[in-house]
């Protein structure tokens, strides 16, 4: 991502991570990790709303872009396997959630200019 104007992605909540440095480090990891239907990664697409560390594991709890998707566990396994490529972890859990829903209004403006809408 180049452009400065297109870092609009929706809200992650950070817990027990203040430092910028480390939270841009998790985000531009996770930025690789391309939903395979979509083609857009999940911080563009607005999946990730949170990520809380405890001690040296991480917990990312996300949604997807519908219920009972197929690519759950490959998205999940992704994440995982990238995020400790990082090396600053122990373990990273990956908890996927429904609630609440996801919808359009988490689609950055990248993300958006990429879908046509």
């Amino acid at each position: 991502m180049e452009s400065e104007e297109f870092l609009d992605f929706a809200p992650i909540k950070f817990v027990g991570i203040d430092d910028k440095e480390e939270q841009n480090r998790i985000i531009d990891v996770l930025m690789s990790v391309v939903d395979p239907e979509i083609g857009i990664d999940i911080i563009n697409l607005g999946l990730v709303y949170e990520i809380h560390k405890e001690d040296n594991k991480l917990y990312i709890i996300m949604t997807l872009t519908a219920l009972g998707c197929p690519l759950a566990d490959v998205l999940s396994n992704e994440v995982k396997n990238e995020v400790l490529s990082i090396g600053d972890y122990s373990e990273v859990e990956v908890k996927i959630v429904y609630s609440p829903p996801w919808d359009h209004d988490r689609l950055s403006s990248f993300a958006r200019m990429e879908l046509g809408l």
